[in-house]
């Protein structure tokens, strides 16, 4: 890949960034006041989203082989235990994901 292809490349994505985060005040000029459509939005669709990528997670752990999906289960435990107690999706996640990682590989193996 030559270096107008990377330049190009990288100019396409910025302008793209900068529409996504320009489009609410294009949408709603000059208004101080947030549609209350919007705070619904604001309020349910996070809540969605992590229920699918949940369930997009899970579709295809084999609860029939070895480990019968228990690496998984532990996982998802930790992580709804840490984002209750400390409320931080960053320290949530990443223990999850360092967790999961120690136990499909030196546990589970």
């Amino acid at each position: 890949m030559d270096s107008k292809h990377s330049i190009l490349i990288i100019c396409v994505i910025a302008a793209v960034t900068f529409l996504t985060r320009s489009l609410p005040f294009l949408i709603f000029p000059g208004s101080r006041k947030t549609p209350k459509y919007v705070l619904y939005l604001g309020k349910v669709l996070p809540p969605a989203i992590i229920g699918m990528l949940i369930v997009y997670s899970l579709k295809d752990t084999e609860v029939l082989l070895s480990s019968h999906g228990i690496p998984e289960l532990v996982c998802i435990a930790v992580i709804a235990v840490l984002h209750l107690w400390k409320k931080n999706v960053l320290v949530s996640i990443g223990a999850g994901t360092v967790l999961y990682m120690f136990l499909i590989q030196q546990v589970f193996y």
